[in-house]
């Protein structure tokens, strides 16, 4: 059984991008590559800046749409409290 991730990439402009996979490295190189999602083809290079697993892939998407709800602040701010 595959373990999923949600991840969140920082951009080279400091923006942030939230996403999931099941292979974090690998996503990360392809995102780095051009080969990942559209909004990380126009904003790469990207750097992983944080990462957690999920027991299902469905409990992966409900956290990467709550994550992508939140400001840049709010994310920010969560990234703070996790280091």
């Amino acid at each position: 059984m595959k373990r999923w991730y949600v991840y969140i990439l920082r951009c080279h402009d400091g923006s942030l991008y939230t996403g999931i996979s099941t292979n974090v490295a690998e996503r990360v190189t392809k995102h780095n590559a051009g080969k990942g999602a559209a909004y990380t083809r126009s904003h790469k290079p990207v750097t992983l800046i944080w990462s957690k697993p999920s027991k299902t892939p469905t409990a992966a998407r409900k956290r990467e749409a709550k994550i992508k709800s939140w400001s840049k602040q709010e994310k920010e701010q969560f990234i703070k409290k996790v280091y």
